[in-house]
């Protein structure tokens, strides 16, 4: 026989309350019991001499009370962005940094980038702020500011050393997560972009839930050309439908690759069913563009350069620009007011 997974929780109930933990109780539920997770759950007269009286009555309950807490200390951020894949290995964490020096180019704009990869950190690195420390003051954290329109916020700023693993379960990254909304001092900012990590689990479930009440605009999927990327990027989009996460577009990013001497470009991942054009077409959702393979990309994240200062008429910058205009078009701005034309 084969093996199968376990009953699965109800979905909606995960994306309703991802941080809940059902109660583990020591008897079956006798026949009249309210449930181990209702409001009455140890209460009722049917609880009365139930083994599990004690485990239910004091499980928690109701919504998350500091849900208004981060509501209100987002409250002057305009705009919250994520970033999502489903897939390893795409570039989520690179396109996210090129995306918020492009939108920080112009100097009337504030961007934040929360990092919400906690076992694997790279948006301190490639911005360039990878040896920096978190300033605590009476009213919160402190972003490390990359620029003085550009903050971040990262697990790397908090690790003693810059090579420490940071080996958690779910429930500690979940209470970071909410720290990183409820603690930081994002002020004033018209984006604030959430980097994730591969998949569908904890941390999106967290990220979702926290912001639901302050409002997510929507995500950006990112994707590369091949059927194999693709397959994980289709679960990824089922979770956002599944979670009313609004998907912005979809980008196909190392699409070809650009020569730095002569800027021709080559097809190196060539896509087998169509690539990201195709998948969006497929799945509904907008095809926000196609960013080439270029090896300075690469080069500009290792030492903590913006890409956008140092190469500017490169085609990969060009197409960048693209995918930038078209993701405020799809929250309702102007797209030549948040990045003004060359």
């Amino acid at each position: 026989m084969a093996p199968s997974l376990e009953e699965p929780e109800p979905v909606q109930d995960v994306l309703d309350n991802p941080l809940k933990t059902r109660p583990e109780l020591v008897a079956p539920e006798p026949e009249h019991c309210p449930g181990p997770e209702s409001q009455d759950a140890g209460k009722t007269d049917s609880c009365a001499g139930c083994p599990n009286q004690a485990i239910c009555a004091s499980a928690p309950k109701g919504p998350d009370p500091d849900i208004p807490l981060i509501s209100e200390r987002l409250s002057g951020v305009k705009h919250k962005i994520l970033v999502l894949s489903g897939k390893g290995g795409v570039g989520k964490s690179t396109f996210t940094s090129l995306l918020a020096h492009a939108f920080a180019t112009n100097d009337d704009m504030t961007i934040g980038i929360m990092d919400t990869d906690i076992c694997g950190p790279s948006i301190p690195k490639m911005m360039g702020v990878e040896s920096e420390t978190i300033h605590i003051s009476s009213t919160g954290w402190s972003p490390v500011w990359v620029a003085d329109n550009l903050g971040v916020m990262s697990i790397q700023f908090m690790l003693p050393n810059r090579d420490d693993a940071v080996i958690w379960r779910g429930p500690k990254k979940n209470g970071l997560i909410k720290q990183f909304l409820k603690e930081v001092e994002w002020g004033n900012m018209d984006f604030l972009l959430v980097d994730t990590p591969p998949g569908t689990s904890d941390e999106h479930l967290s990220v979702n839930s926290f912001l639901k009440e302050s409002g997510i605009d929507g995500a950006v999927m990112v994707t590369t050309p091949q059927e194999v990327a693709l397959l994980d990027v289709r679960k990824e989009i089922d979770f956002c439908k599944k979670a009313g996460i609004r998907v912005l577009g979809l980008v196909e990013n190392m699409s070809g690759f650009v020569c730095p001497k002569c800027t021709h470009e080559s097809q190196i991942f060539k896509a087998t069913t169509g690539g990201g054009e195709a998948l969006a077409k497929e799945m509904g959702i907008p095809f926000l563009g196609e960013v080439p393979l270029d090896p300075r990309i690469g080069m500009a994240c290792d030492y903590g350069e913006s890409f956008f200062d140092a190469y500017p008429d490169s085609p990969a910058c060009k197409a960048l620009k693209g995918v930038v205009r078209g993701v405020a078009q799809e929250i309702g701005l102007k797209a030549h007011e948040v990045l003004p034309d060359d």
